[in-house]
């Protein structure tokens, strides 16, 4: 069997600089799970200029992005037949899950909106890591030189534009088409530090907002599943979700997000750089539990559907 095959296979965007799509989604015509898999920080489709540009080019590639995570992604999208959706660009150019206002305007040259206040909004741009991130803990600043407004303009129309539409577009196809629809955002994370000598640092973290974004029986399936499998899981500690969860867990009208961040030591080499042997088995774990997701998903939707008769 070929890769998706009876899938759909979309893409759009644009990474300026290079040619290519800034995201592709594979998709049923007809939707057999109400599923949506994304990994927004797999992207490495780095213009040349882009790369020129990093201080370190090796090591902030191995610390933004979500190393392989999309050679996680696919095989259990394509075993659970879950729509999946991948950027192609890379979170050195636009962090998809962050706010198009978590600007840090200090590194950006040119026309400047008015005096930004602190908020929620720029929260993450003030800690280096906001919609085009600028330092890295232990590295510091990764850019040389400070980002055009023309340039972030350029990367927000052409990147991030099109990859959240895409996104709601098909979040909104699959509740359509069930009543109720899951969004999967699949990260992957650093080893945690011990906490001491001890410790035995969880392996996935479930975030949910700390339960704001999805239906509670869900992030509980989803950690006993892992737990019972013998995996080492926490829930929003210390990753509990970022924007598109904010955005997109809209519970009251059946969209239901969870984030999934998996350490890249269970997949990755010792250096954290390539797959390794161990990513086959992290990939079927990840089916098993997007399986037993989708069961308790698609049971949602048959009973919002009843209700709504019975109304």
């Amino acid at each position: 069997m070929t890769d998706f095959e009876h899938f759909e296979h979309l893409s759009g965007g644009a990474i300026p600089g290079r040619q290519g799509p800034s995201y592709r989604l594979w998709r049923q015509g007809k939707p057999s799970i109400p599923i949506l898999v994304a990994a927004p920080h797999g992207g490495r489709s780095y213009p040349d200029d882009v790369l020129a540009c990093l201080r370190d080019p090796e090591q902030t590639r191995l610390r933004l992005e979500d190393r392989y995570i999309d050679a996680v992604a696919r095989p259990v999208a394509q075993a659970t037949s879950s729509s999946l959706l991948l950027a192609e660009a890379p979170r050195a150019m636009i962090d998809l899950n962050r706010s198009v206002d978590d600007v840090d305007w200090g590194m950006v040259r040119g026309a400047k909106p008015g005096r930004v206040r602190h908020s929620l909004a720029n929260r993450r741009s003030r800690s280096g890591l906001g919609l085009v991130p600028r330092r890295i803990p232990g590295m510091g600043e990764i850019r040389q030189r400070p980002l055009a407004k023309a340039e972030l303009d350029a990367w927000i129309e052409a990147i991030y534009v099109p990859y959240h539409a895409a996104l709601a577009a098909e979040l909104e196809r699959l509740r359509d088409n069930w009543g109720v629809a899951l969004l999967v955002d699949l990260h992957s994370m650093p080893p945690l530090k011990k906490a001491h000598a001890e410790d035995r640092p969880a392996e996935f973290v479930i975030g949910d907002r700390f339960c704001a974004s999805c239906d509670p029986g869900l992030v509980d399936l989803a950690i006993r599943y892992l737990g019972n499998q013998g995996r080492r899981v926490a829930h929003n500690r210390p990753y509990s979700g970022g924007y598109v969860l904010d955005r997109y867990g809209q519970t009251a009208r059946g969209i239901h997000a969870l984030q999934i961040e998996v350490c890249r030591s269970t997949y990755l080499d010792a250096r954290l750089d390539q797959p390794s042997a161990r990513l086959g088995a992290i990939a079927k774990l990840l089916t098993g539990l997007v399986d037993t997701l989708g069961a308790e998903v698609t049971s949602m939707g048959r009973l919002s559907h009843m209700v709504q008769a019975a109304e």
